[in-house]
């Protein structure tokens, strides 16, 4: 790596599969020099429980090969992400500036010390945010609101420019302070082409689901955000005998959910097929097997919604509720999918039988998914973050 190229630091709590392939390409196409600081500590590596799908979960692809990275000590009584407190790194700071690094992008603010990181380095060296909140279930009225708002307001004074990733996540960050100068696109985006080469629907024949029958998929948490519970509902009143139903996932609502199915008229049960937790090696056959994929998410919480932009990749037809981060960006209606109204199961429902009306249309939905989200793509991230830290 020369010498001359500027160094950026990256700050996040541990391995994810969306960001470790966008690390790769900055390492290999060496604009840049990076080193990512995995706050989370070793134990982030590994095995951790994830409370929404209710088990221990280790990705089965690999996610640490490709690009320079630590692993900082974290001193937290309680190590992990899912609390402020959870990430504490008392030598953070002082392995920044021991690096030297020209810029600092952060993954999420809601840490202790990638807070800390931010205060210290703001007005020294350039600071690079990257979250992709919105305000789709935000209360703009309620006390509590108010003086969050004032609260986040504050955080982003600290933020020299923030990479979003769509327009919610856009509006968001206007609405916290930032001005346009400050706001600049770096798009949500997930390995297309591992999806897209996946034609083997191996999960439909194993199934014995019938090459002419359409079927709706829901892949993720079963959680109350997520509401599959609508989804389901939304089946029952659909009753079309052309119509399955494929539930993927685990979470705290797997109980709920098989009783309800349990309560179903027979006819309605016998096309709804429930699969445990598929780890990532396995999901684009899962994909490749289904037809439309349906994301009913309520919130709060529901950010963005990438199983959309794999589902698109994988040339699904794509029905959203409304909460959805990821639904003004991926969605045009009646084009590749439909955008309903959260929490509405007639909603929901009208949407699929939209979609099941007609083959033909249902098949020129899937080709203008793949269309759409060929644009959305780790290049366009990486392209966007050297050109940040060159012109820094």
């Amino acid at each position: 790596m020369s010498n001359d190229l500027k160094k950026l630091a990256i700050i996040t709590s541990h391995p994810i599969q969306y960001n470790a392939p966008v690390f790769q390409l900055l390492h290999q196409r060496q604009k840049i020099e990076i080193q990512v600081f995995y706050t989370w500590g070793e134990a982030g590596k590994g095995q951790k429980y994830d409370p929404g799908f209710g088990k221990m979960i280790a990705w089965d692809i690999p996610l640490l090969e490709g690009y320079p990275y630590s692993f900082v000590l974290n001193t937290s009584r309680e190590p992990g992400s899912h609390h402020f407190k959870g990430i504490q790194n008392p030598n953070l700071i002082r392995d920044i500036e021991d690096w030297k690094a020209d810029a600092i992008l952060v993954y999420g603010w809601s840490f202790e010390s990638h807070l800390k990181v931010m205060r210290q380095f703001h007005g020294k060296i350039p600071i690079l945010f990257r979250g992709d909140s919105h305000l789709l279930d935000h209360s703009a009225h309620s006390i509590k609101s108010i003086v969050r708002t004032l609260f986040l307001r504050w955080v982003y004074r600290h933020v020299n420019t923030a990479l979003y990733v769509g327009k919610a996540n856009r509006d968001y960050f206007f609405k916290m302070g930032l001005k346009d100068s400050q706001l600049v696109f770096a798009p949500h985006a997930i390995d297309n082409a591992r999806f897209s080469n996946n034609h083997s629907q191996l999960l439909r024949h194993s199934l014995e689901i019938d090459s002419d029958q359409i079927v709706f998929l829901f892949a993720g948490k079963l959680e109350t955000k997520k509401n599959p519970v609508l989804l389901i509902e939304a089946f029952r009143l659909l009753d079309h005998p052309k119509s399955v139903l494929l539930i993927v996932g685990d979470g705290p609502l797997d109980t709920e959910v098989k009783a309800i199915i349990s309560k179903l008229p027979i006819h309605i049960q016998s096309r709804i097929y429930q699969k445990d937790f598929v780890n990532q090696k396995d999901m684009p056959d899962v994909y490749s097997s289904s037809d439309v994929f349906i994301l009913p998410s309520q919130g709060p919480g529901e950010t963005w919604g990438l199983s959309v932009n794999e589902a698109m990749a994988s040339g699904l037809a794509v029905i959203v509720s409304d909460q959805c981060g990821c639904a003004a960006d991926l969605v045009v209606d009646g084009e590749n999918g439909f955008v309903f109204e959260s929490k509405h199961e007639i909603s929901l429902m009208k949407s699929m039988e939209k979609i099941i009306q007609s083959s033909t249309k249902l098949k020129e939905m899937k080709n203008k998914s793949v269309e759409m989200i060929e644009k959305w793509n780790f290049h366009k991230i990486a392209i966007t973050i050297e050109n940040l830290v060159v012109n820094s």
